[in-house]
């Protein structure tokens, strides 16, 4: 019991001694990857939100498109009934 408590300490104490000498290389290793890694997150941020506003503009053109085609067919239906009923009674056009 005593041999494997010895043990389980010389292993601590060196695994202890080890990351203190390995941690000033590691975060130095690590510091530009991460600076790297943000930077790249935040540029492909910007280009998804880029794509999704220019998916939202061309959402927005098709709508007004397809309103303004469904105000225009109205208008012209509107129009050509006048035009019947101006025929029926004699060709004149009445502002109501």
């Amino acid at each position: 019991m005593l041999e494997k408590n010895t043990d389980r300490f010389i292993v601590g104490t060196a695994l202890a001694f080890a990351a203190s000498t390995l941690w000033p290389i590691v975060k130095n290793t690590l510091k530009p990857l991460a600076e790297t890694g943000t930077q790249s997150t935040a540029g492909l941020t910007g280009r998804i939100q880029y794509a999704l506003q220019i998916a939202r503009d061309e959402m927005e053109d098709i709508v007004a498109e397809a309103q303004f085609e469904r105000m225009r067919k109205r208008l012209d239906q509107e129009i050509s009934a006048e035009s019947s009923s101006a025929g029926e009674t004699g060709g004149t056009l009445r502002a109501e």
